[in-house]
């Protein structure tokens, strides 16, 4: 699932930047309101890739990781309801 995120924020984060490339050095030539909205477009996705990016799908277990500290991990698992307090 991790390259396949990778992948799809590296095309949008593309797509991005080819926008504002076309906007600015093809587009205006002939219209500049038509590139001012392709920037505007191009603007809304850097924030969107970068939720597509972080995003944790079902089968990433990345909550329930042990921490390293038994006596944390312990007490976390009692509240989880995983072991009951001896």
């Amino acid at each position: 699932m991790y390259a396949r995120r990778r992948r799809m924020y590296f095309a949008m984060m593309g797509t991005c930047v080819t926008l504002f490339v076309l906007a600015w050095g093809v587009v205006r030539l002939w219209s500049i309101p038509v590139a001012v909205g392709m920037c505007v477009v191009a603007m809304v996705i850097p924030p969107l890739a970068a939720m597509v990016a972080n995003r944790r799908g079902p089968e990433d277990r990345w909550w329930d990781d042990p921490s390293g500290d038994p006596k944390s991990d312990e007490w976390w698992d009692e509240l989880d309801g995983k072991r009951r307090p001896r």
